[in-house]
């Protein structure tokens, strides 16, 4: 597939694939891009995941039509996109690799070479000639690993993002949800952590005429509308803002009386005209995608009985899931059950409290369920949803 003038998509899709990096369910499957650039020189853009090696060389040779390669640019080396540079190695002995210094470092981490006699190590700044297209390297530490450069080709106006802008799903299956739902899937949880270093990048992004974005994962954003909207929306993710209204509910239940009380919470934020309440149960539900939730909507509200004087393992996980990713810029809200002697509200507070999370304003109403909802905590609860609508 034609990107541009010159750019040939090379990229692989992958439907065996169970969960992405060991705990992301991808329903749809998952590519690994590569792109091909026949110009007066050949250069090509990362390799793909292992198991298919055998596929990517032959589009590659399709693509290079018999000519040789001359560059191998490795942009990052998570082995799904560094996985098969020594078979290319071995097909083209002539072609140079190019990567930052660290990445060879990395290189010989994982697959025991750092292809010494034939490497070119590039920094911020520095460029590449294929003779149309002269290639610009700009780094990008911590998007989301410190070997991180991005590539910009004036010519085409296009800018290989590396791990940036990718999306969960293959190529070659329509997503009926459109690009937003699992780019932020994937950005909260891959590079959510890094929303400073995503801010630098963009700003130095900001003084490019980018025409395209050709991402490692997902698809290419190909119109001027398609990169505006996902610059725009990395920037309220990287910077931690509000996205929707809305509030999410996270909750754990054991006997169902915790979940009786968000289903009444939600309710009352319906009443009083809450534009979206998502609810999750953190037991069931895909975390990764509450993750998102959490992180879209400006107000969270997280309910979990007291377990062994502390709280439910999985509101733990979540709540770690949450501060590692420097959750900040919300509202939460609390509602805990406890039978004898209720401490999760306050157990989940310290949570956020010990990893200094910025900007998290609590709820000044917290729900304390003995047991099962009563009207005591039936008016708790509507306390709540009026604190949660002002």
């Amino acid at each position: 597939m034609e990107i541009a003038r010159d750019i040939i998509y090379v990229g692989v899709d992958d439907h065996d694939i169970d969960l992405f990096e060991g705990q992301y369910v991808v329903p749809r499957g998952m590519a690994y891009n590569s792109y091909a650039v026949v110009d007066g020189k050949t250069l090509v853009f990362d390799t793909v995941d292992a198991r298919f090696g055998d596929a990517w060389l032959a589009n590659v040779r399709a693509a290079l039509g018999g000519r040789p390669a001359d560059y191998l640019v490795v942009q990052h080396m998570e082995p799904d996109h560094s996985a098969n540079i020594a078979r290319f190695a071995a097909e083209y002995p002539e072609a140079k690799i190019v990567a930052s210094a660290q990445a060879f470092v990395m290189m010989r981490q994982f697959y025991g070479d750092d292809f010494a006699a034939r490497r070119i190590v590039v920094k911020e700044g520095d460029t590449l000639s294929t003779g149309t297209h002269e290639f610009a390297f700009v780094a990008a530490p911590m998007v989301h690993w410190p070997e991180v450069i991005v590539t910009y080709d004036k010519a085409s106006g296009t800018l290989f993002s590396a791990d940036g802008f990718g999306k969960f799903g293959a190529n070659d299956v329509e997503d009926p949800e459109g690009w937003d739902c699992e780019a932020r899937r994937y950005y909260f949880g891959i590079v959510g952590k890094y929303g400073a270093q995503v801010q630098a990048l963009l700003k130095k992004a900001a003084a490019l005429k980018i025409d395209r974005i050709c991402p490692l994962h997902g698809p290419v954003l190909a119109t001027a509308d398609e990169v505006a909207h996902a610059v725009k929306q990395y920037d309220t993710w990287s910077s931690y803002s509000v996205e929707s209204p809305g509030v999410c509910i996270a909750y754990t239940s054991v006997y169902g009386h915790t979940k009786a009380a968000v289903m009444k919470l939600k309710e009352l934020l319906l009443e009083r005209g809450c534009p979206k309440v998502a609810v999750a149960d953190l037991a069931r539900d895909d975390v990764p995608e509450t993750v998102e939730d959490a992180f879209r909507y400006g107000k969270l509200v997280l309910a979990t009985t007291t377990y062994n004087a502390d709280i439910f393992p999985w509101m733990r996980h979540f709540i770690d899931h949450l501060t590692e990713r420097n959750y900040q810029r919300r509202t939460v809200g609390f509602v805990e059950n406890g039978s004898w002697a209720p401490a999760a509200a306050r157990v989940m507070r310290g949570m956020f409290e010990a990893a200094k999370s910025k900007d998290i304003a609590f709820c000044e109403n917290v729900v304390t369920i003995r047991s099962a909802l009563d009207a005591a905590s039936e008016a708790k609860l509507a306390a709540l949803a009026d604190e949660l609508m002002s």
